[in-house]
């Protein structure tokens, strides 16, 4: 049996995928607390998706399963006080089981799941590349693209970040997320964009 590791969780209504970027305004004590003990060890935490309950108060009473570890890249103070902190997500993890401390901040037993293999894009996959390109070459998107190293002939560079920005529903990220084959992820992608006629 694969052994699991102990690692803090940060329930979101939003999926964090490997390579992507994540801003995030905190001000509950329990995730302050969270991030001063992730900057002082350089430590992170997993994220996961609410599928029952609220990203504040009360932890959530339902989560996906799988998630993405992130990592602090960034922090600063937010004009209107709070702290803002800016995460990479890197590795995807399972969590196997997961309980609430007295703060309320979760803390789970996850397994590691395997990085996506190495695999260059195909030519049947350039019209999602070139939507990609238009996507992140928008103003909007600027805070977003500043800590992304693009990487635009890797097929899980490129499937990752259109899941993220694209507005899919929840299960079709999950699906992405879990997913193994960088390309199968891209041929799927193509399929709903083909079905919208925006490819």
């Amino acid at each position: 049996m694969t052994a699991t590791q102990e690692l803090p969780l940060f329930p979101l209504n939003t999926v964090l995928f490997p390579g992507g970027i994540l801003p995030l305004r905190i001000f509950e004590t329990r995730y302050l607390d969270l991030i001063s003990t992730c900057l002082r060890t350089d430590s992170g935490f997993g994220v996961v998706t609410i599928h029952e309950g609220r990203e504040t108060g009360s932890p959530p009473t339902r989560i996906h399963p799988v998630g993405t570890l992130a990592r602090i890249v960034d922090f600063d103070q937010l004009d209107d006080g709070l702290l803002g902190i800016t995460c990479l997500g890197t590795q995807r993890l399972r969590v196997v089981d997961h309980h609430a401390r007295p703060d309320q901040l979760l803390i789970a037993q996850v397994r590691w799941l395997p990085d996506d293999p190495a695999q260059s894009t195909l030519p049947s996959h350039e019209p999602l590349v070139r939507v990609l390109r238009d996507l992140l070459d928008r103003e909007e998107l600027a805070p977003y693209r500043r800590f992304l190293t693009p990487d635009w002939e890797n097929a899980a560079w490129v499937g990752n970040r259109l899941a993220e920005i694209l507005p899919l529903p929840p299960h079709v990220r999950h699906t992405l997320l879990e997913m193994n084959e960088p390309r199968q992820r891209l041929d799927i992608l193509l399929a709903i964009f083909q079905e919208q006629n925006i490819a």
